[in-house]
């Protein structure tokens, strides 16, 4: 070896023989790959310095329980707005046929006045002659024609009626036109908006479904549990609040014949399966489910808890009798109905089925009475 070569030696942990490495003094040759490899021993060697375990650290149940109930309240308000999208659509299609059934009826009559016309003028042709009514109805500018024109016999009021009539049809034609496509571009939004809370509806289940699979079977139940322990919670604290401190909860006796009626509809639909957008028979979600029970009782009412809180006449807590609508959380996202002593029958959220729970589970907006 040279002599401007030293040796440097590497001693490696796991039990084999020194090895010497040439390194060369002007800088040149081997020493950065000593360097590299004299960093990598004392990472593997030297304690507190081993790459991190890229496992997550293990997450409580309470903190997958708070994520899962956060995604389902976010598909429920996404299914609200599926379903107001998708009552909206169905108005705008309802719309769309009656304005064809119009423009319908005015193609009718203006092809009724064009055979009038054509009637007149045939007379006319026979006779030899073309009469002021015909020149009037045929002219480029029937306006100014009728005000250079005398009345001189009785016919040429009918004629001026045929005209004004032709012009009145002509003009429901071109409106009838108009506001069918200004429905069909509404339509196209209503059924856009639709579209993306559906992939919105669909992402966040996805999501929770995901969380919910990777726990055990004993999780699971745990889980459940505490949505149960938490509800049992929020209930209590409702009890004891004052918006119904002191009062006496009505029970179902206290109905009216149609409050009855829809109490007896939902509670029936007690352990079907909930589903978002569903309106039954077999399966429901949360709006839908009141919607179809005061339907059995012969009062039509909004299709979701947003319109049902924002259309129906609101009542204070304390007054709220069987048949009642509770709407609940800020965004009026959920919807139950009443049914006396302190409780309420809802559709809660995906993977659970129609059921009673307490009236104050959870956050109450307000009471709405539809009848």
């Amino acid at each position: 070896m040279a002599a401007s070569e030293s040796r440097v030696t590497v001693c490696q942990t796991w039990g084999r023989t020194p090895r010497r490495w040439p390194v060369r003094r002007n800088g040149r040759g081997t020493g950065g790959y000593a360097i590299a490899l004299t960093a990598l021993v004392w990472a593997v060697a030297v304690p507190g310095v081993a790459f991190a375990d890229p496992k997550p650290p293990s997450r409580s149940l309470e903190d997958v329980h708070k994520e899962v109930e956060g995604l389902y309240r976010q598909a429920e308000a996404a299914t609200d707005a599926y379903n107001a999208a998708d009552e909206a659509t169905r108005r705008q299609e309802k719309s769309i046929v009656e304005i064809a059934k119009n423009a319908a009826a005015a193609q009718e009559r203006m092809n009724r006045l064009r055979n009038q016309a054509g009637s007149l003028a045939r007379a006319q042709y026979r006779d030899g002659s073309m009469p002021p009514q015909v020149r009037l109805f045929l002219s480029a500018s029937p306006q100014t024609f009728l005000e250079g024109l005398a009345l001189t016999h009785k016919g040429e009021a009918a004629t001026r009626g045929l005209i004004a009539e032709a012009a009145a049809t002509q003009k429901d034609l071109d409106g009838y036109a108009k506001a069918a496509s200004k429905r069909w571009r509404t339509l196209d939004d209503e059924r856009k908006r639709k579209e993306s809370a559906k992939r919105e509806i669909e992402s966040k289940l996805s999501a929770a479904r995901a969380l919910e699979s990777r726990l055990e079977e004993k999780e699971k139940e745990r889980l459940r549990q505490l949505e149960e322990d938490r509800a049992r919670q929020q209930q209590k604290q409702w009890l004891s609040s004052d918006a119904v401190k002191g009062v006496t909860l009505k029970d179902a006796g206290s109905a009216t014949g149609d409050g009855k009626r829809a109490v007896a509809f939902a509670t029936a639909q007690i352990g079907k399966n909930y589903v978002w957008g569903a309106e039954g028979p077999d399966t429901f979600d949360c709006s839908g489910l009141t919607l179809k029970a005061w339907a059995a009782a012969g009062r039509p009412i909004p299709r979701t808890s947003q319109e049902q809180w924002r259309q129906l006449p609101k009542v204070d807590v304390k007054d709220m009798r069987p048949g009642d609508l509770i709407i609940y959380f800020a965004d009026a996202s959920h919807v139950g109905m009443y049914v006396g002593d302190g409780t309420m029958v809802h559709a809660p959220r995906p993977g659970r089925q129609v059921t009673t729970a307490g009236a104050g589970s959870m956050p109450v907006l307000g009471v709405v009475r539809p009848g």
